[in-house]
């Protein structure tokens, strides 16, 4: 690998995009691909070159990083049709920022060995915001080896921590997911029961940050609750896609989550019975207020589309 790595950027969504401008802002060379070719012509005013195909871009590069929507996919992008890997040359890295299961990153990672390629699971936490700011939290499944040697092509990107081997990084984006999906239901409820009874959600909230409440979801999605302001973001349907691969990771473990098990199910009714799969996951102040009658504010809602 070269010292300055070339960098193939493999999903320009939502998060790919920033995460991409980040690499480009820093100084590195970025092919960029996306499905949706329009969302990788956008990075071009950046100084990326557009690939027609995933494999023309692996193949100008040191690196690949993959952010798309789940395995499946990434497993195409990879291994299928015009794939990646087998256009990326030997010794090669491919870097996952995908959020997809453990077993599946292990999968991704003997496969590539079998080709003579590293793998570096590394899904990330922080949002949007995150994203364009440079602060993701990066949590990294690998050889130690293979870490060490790509780690500047992280640092603008976020703070990168390898956390095990193949795979632990996957199971650490899960405990993330685990205590963000929690706490959102904890924060709605709270939010709730504070209008309810008749005090003014915004300054509740306001009131208790700094104690031992204090978080980022009472900050940013707290306040998305009181503002009614649910246009992703993170949205309902990766976040019900999260939740229910961490049970999957919870019953191959042998543990019971109880409290995930509830807001997995109260994340599924506010998208398939309250037409929320869009909606950012702060939204789930909805289903709870669907039960109870009741409601944060009197604004209108901010809804996508």
């Amino acid at each position: 690998m070269t010292s300055v790595p070339t960098i193939a950027f493999l999903g320009t969504g939502l998060m790919g995009a920033p995460m991409a401008r980040r690499l480009l802002g820093a100084g590195f060379a970025v092919t960029a691909w996306n499905r949706t070719r329009a969302k990788a012509e956008a990075l071009a005013a950046d100084g990326a070159t557009v690939a027609a195909t995933a494999a023309d871009a692996a193949s100008k590069a040191d690196v690949v990083v993959t952010m798309l929507e789940n395995g499946a996919i990434v497993g195409e992008v990879l291994f299928g049709p015009d794939g990646a890997a087998a256009a990326l040359k030997p010794g090669g890295v491919v870097i996952d920022m995908s959020s997809i299961p453990p077993a599946v990153a292990r999968e991704h990672a003997l496969k590539l060995a079998e080709m003579g390629l590293r793998h570096i699971d590394a899904p990330v936490s922080g949002g949007t915001r995150g994203a364009a700011e440079g602060t993701l939290a990066i949590m990294v499944g690998g050889a130690a080896e293979t870490f060490d040697a790509i780690k500047p092509v992280f640092a603008p990107m976020g703070r990168a921590i390898r956390v095990g081997p193949s795979g632990a990084g996957q199971l650490s984006k899960l405990a993330n997911q685990v205590i963000v999906a929690v706490t959102i239901g904890a924060v709605s409820e709270a939010l709730l029961l504070a209008s309810a009874g008749g005090a003014d959600a915004g300054a509740v909230r306001e009131a208790i940050r700094g104690g031992f409440a204090e978080s980022r979801i009472l900050q940013e999605h707290g306040l998305r609750m009181v503002e009614r302001n649910f246009v992703p973001g993170g949205p309902v349907r990766l976040q019900v896609k999260d939740l229910e691969t961490a049970l999957d990771a919870a019953a191959e473990a042998g543990v019971t989550l109880p409290l995930l098990q509830d807001v997995r199910d109260r994340f599924v009714e506010l998208r398939d019975g309250l037409g929320g799969s869009n909606y950012d996951h702060s939204a789930l102040l909805l289903q709870l207020e669907a039960l109870s009658g009741k409601r944060v504010g009197t604004g209108p809602d901010r809804l996508p589309g």
